[in-house]
Order: structure tokens, then sequence, then C-alpha cells
């Protein structure tokens, strides 16, 4: 059997003509499919096909090569299951064709570099220009310690999750999150424990970008109108009603393979956007007496839950791993091709630029304003708060790269809940998703996110709050995946590796999530229902 990718339907071998005893009945020869690549499981969860059994013939048949080619209609051409030994020793073949119709596994023809795009452009955000606000507590020792520990840590979890991806025991592949946490942890515990994290990380972060995208195009237009034209200044709704237009119209590219450019684009300007702060922020120099003195809670017990808060936003900066199966996905794989090679030689270059983005950002950031950061905002803030004293040019293109890459980021963090919702119409109606059903469903979900963003506008108060709720997904789950399917040796240096990073991340993630409550009580939030 061959291990290159061939995805042209099973021709069955010819019937042996050997003559057999007439009151023996002949066994037919068992219909396999090529063991080119991985099948990968449908995220409906419903059984999976199997190719009818094929019943013996009383009497014996010649077939001949001139037999066309069965064609199986409802099997994706690019899904085959492993030749294992397990899948060698199988006579039936169990495909599913949902894969084919959802728009994470619809084209899988990515490679390294779209990895690199994907993850780069997911990995960098806006939520890691407020880094510096947790050296204010943390102070420059314990700011870059953790900050380290943390990059180090969350890249481990991230190396679990790509080999976890395709089992070459069982053939399958794990195309999504939620279906990796389900044959770990199983179905019911799995949405206890994964559901709502990684549907914040998916949806939440898509209302998140509304409200960053819109406050920002607002920034970049008084940046142009510089406060002399006569041209109409539209409200911060009106704002965040233009940026979700925008979105919802570059949705509408079919699956996430087409947004490898988009997702180029927005790792572009990423990279360009926190380069030019930190640049900037050095080159202006440090505010007048700028104080590096971490800041200290009058309690001991707020002092905790001060620093517990920081490590919590130093958490939420690391972001992507709910996409990183999703991105694997759209790889081809095989025995001698797996996709955890060209997957994770992309992933090391992306982090490798993430973390030339990140320390600095929040090193310069830190030294430059101090214990003056703001708390709301970050760099974005702080920047545009001296806008007087920088060049408006610089400005406005630093504001329009933060305006592109969320328009980007959006488009990669809602692909998992455009492909759960036509899930839901795949399951009960067994057949793909319309172009214009997918074009409806698609503006639904952005303009729910919008709803969402107008209706809660202090979302990114709770940064702390928010990365303790979202921890375990990066940093503890996977530890907990790769005990459960890879089955390390007892007491081994990976048994005790994962079970350690595990228990220390759901622990440390009860902690922030407390930490996080007591923060937004003790110190208020401006909550602004419907008030953006």
């Amino acid at each position: 059997m061959g291990d290159e990718i061939n995805s042209n339907p099973v021709t069955p071998r010819p019937a042996s003509t050997t003559p057999t005893d007439a009151s023996v009945a002949p066994t037919p020869p068992p219909v396999s499919s090529p063991p080119s690549q991985y099948h990968s499981p449908s995220l409906s969860r419903s059984p999976l096909l199997s190719t009818p059994e094929i019943k013996p013939s009383k009497t014996p048949r010649i077939v001949t090569p001139k037999i066309a080619t069965p064609r199986l209609s409802l099997t994706p051409r690019f899904i085959t299951p492993l030749g294992s030994p397990i899948r060698r020793a199988l006579h039936l073949t169990k495909l599913d064709p949902h894969d084919a119709w959802l728009p994470i596994t619809e084209s899988r023809n990515g490679n390294a570099y779209y990895a690199g795009f994907h993850t780069l452009c997911s990995g960098i955000g806006i939520q890691a220009l407020v880094l510096p606000v947790a050296f204010t507590i943390l102070g420059w020792t314990w700011g870059i310690i953790c900050l380290t520990l943390a990059f180090i840590w969350q890249l481990y979890t991230l190396y679990l999750l790509v080999q976890l991806h395709e089992s070459p025991e069982t053939g399958m592949r794990y195309s999504r999150y939620m279906q990796l946490a389900s044959a770990a942890f199983g179905e019911k515990l799995a949405n206890w424990l994964a559901l709502f994290p990684f549907m914040y990380l998916a949806g939440g972060t898509c209302v998140s970008l509304i409200i960053i995208g819109g406050e920002t195009c607002k920034m970049f237009f008084e940046i142009l109108c510089g406060g002399t034209c006569g041209a109409h200044h539209l409200t911060t709704v009106e704002w965040y009603l233009v940026f979700t237009c925008a979105a919802v119209l570059l949705s509408q590219l079919p699956n996430l393979n087409s947004i490898a450019g988009v997702s180029l684009v927005g790792a572009i300007t990423a990279v360009g956007y926190c380069t030019m702060m930190w640049a900037i922020s050095v080159s202006e120099g440090r505010m007048p007496n700028v104080s590096y003195n971490p800041m200290r809670a009058s309690t001991e017990i707020a002092r905790v839950f001060d620093v517990l808060n920081a490590l919590g936003i130093i958490s939420f900066a690391f972001r992507g791993h709910n996409l990183i199966l999703e991105i694997q996905a759209t790889m081809p794989s095989s025995e001698k091709h797996p996709s955890r090679v060209p997957m994770w030689r992309g992933t090391k270059v992306a982090y490798a630029m993430i973390a030339a983005c990140l320390f600095p950002l929040a090193i310069a950031g830190y030294w430059a304003y101090g214990r003056e950061i703001p708390v709301n905002g970050g760099m974005l803030v702080a920047i545009y708060g001296h806008k007087n004293d920088i060049a408006q040019s610089v400005l406005g293109l630093v504001i329009l790269f933060v305006i592109i890459n969320a328009l980007s980021s959006f488009q990669i963090y809602g692909m998992p809940m455009h492909d759960d919702m036509e899930s839901k119409f795949i399951m009960k109606f067994k057949k793909p998703l319309p172009w214009w059903g997918r074009a409806i469903s698609r503006a639904m979900f952005g303009y729910g996110c919008f709803f969402v963003a107008v209706a809660i506008p202090f979302l990114g108060s709770m940064a702390g709050l928010i990365g303790g709720i979202a921890l375990p997904v990066t940093m503890a789950y996977p530890c907990f995946m790769w005990l459960k399917m890879k089955r390390p040796k007892m007491y081994g240096l990976s048994w005790w590796v994962n079970w350690v990073l595990g228990t220390l991340g759901m622990a440390l993630s009860g902690l922030l999530i407390a930490a996080g409550v007591y923060v937004v009580i003790d110190t208020g939030i401006k909550v602004s229902f419907f008030k953006p």
C-alpha cells in the first residue's frame, strides 16, 4: 500500500478466478481505502459512515479492470484513513463526509507558510499592548521572569497540541480543539471544562476586536480630520458598525485556507505596530519623573490579588492555542509526510517573531512610561495621549496597522464559530450549507458580535479575569490531553512534567479568576451597558 497522497476513488481488486468448491462460497476481497491520509472525525460527532458490507456471491465472478470505478460521492477526496497496522487489519473503512463541507477542513492544501501566517496573526493581538501594566505590579525583575516563563510554558503546550493533532495508532486527525478534548476527557466532561473558555476565545475575541477596531477607527478619523474639517463626526457606536460591516464583508471568504493572504496582511501589520510602538517609546525618551517602584496596595490580601491579576494579564497576552489544531487541519497528512512537521516548522518561526515583538514592547513601554502607563488601552492609549509630540503621519500609520490587524484577526478567530454554526445545519439536513446560507450565517455572527460590543463595551477592562478563565485552554488542558492520549511511562520525565504543569495551570487559573473578580470589585470598572 502506497504512502503518497492519492485522492482517486477506491478501485476494488479483481476477484480471484481460482475455482472453488461448489459448497463453499468464495470470500470476497476486503474493500479498503488508500492509506494516504489521516481520517478526520466530524465536529458533529455523528456516527461515521461505513462502507456497506459486501455479501458473498454464490457463484464466482470475474471482475475485469474495464469495470467502472465506483464513485464514493459522499466521501471527500482528500480524507482517507492512515494505513497503520490497525487500519490495515480492518476490512471496512469508516469515512465521514462532513469535513469536506465545513470551512476549517474544506481545503487541505495548506503548508508551513500558511501555518506561519495564521499563527503569527492569531498570536499577536491588542491584548499584548497592556503587558507594561503587569510590570507596574511585578516590577522589572519579576515582570521579565514571569513573561519569559509564560512564553516557554505556552510554547511547550503548543508543541503538545501539534503532536496530538494526528494519531498514528488510531488513524484519526483531531481537526478542532473540542474534538481533541472530547477524545481525551469524554464529550460530557470536555463540554464542562473547555466549551466556555473555547467559545470565549473565539466569539469573545471577535467582540473585543470590534470594540478595539471601532475605537481606533475613531482615532484614525480624528487624526486625518485634525479638528479643522467640517466633516460629520460619527459616534462610537457608528464606528463599531463601520468596522463590523468591513469585517462581515471580509468574512465571506469560504474557508480557513482562503484567508491565508488576509492572515499574512494581519501578521505584517501586527509586527509593524508592535515594533513602531516600542521604537516610538524609546525614541521619545522616558516620561518626566518616571517611577519604576511596583505599586503596592494597602493590605496584604490586596497585594496578593494585584500580583495574581498581573499574572492574568501576562497569560492573556499569549493566545491562539484554540486555533492551532484548526490551522493544522488545513494541511495534507500521510504516513511519510505527517502534517506535524511543516506545522511545527511554521509555528517556530511565527513564535520567534512573536517573542521579538512582545518582549521589546513590554520592556520599552514600561521603561518609557513606568507607573503612568494607562491601565485601559496600555501602549495604544499612552502613545495617542502624546499625539502632539509625535508626527501625525507616524501616529496615523500605527493606528491604521491596528485597524487592519483587528480586521484580519476577526476572520481567523471567527472561523471556529462559522464552522460550528454550519455543522449544526449539516447534522440536521445531511448536506452542505449553500453559499447564500453561509453568507447569512456569517453576517448574523458578525452583527451579533456588534450587538454584544455595544451592550458590554467595558469587556476589555477585565483582562486579568478573562486571562484566568482562558488560561487552562492554553496552559493546562494540553498537558492532561497528552497524559491521556499518549500515556507516558508513569513517574518518567514526561509524566512528571505534564502532571506538574497541568495541575499548576488549573490552580493558577482558579487563583487568577478569584483575583480578577476581587480587582474588579475593589477598584471598580465603568459599567456602562449600551453606552460605549
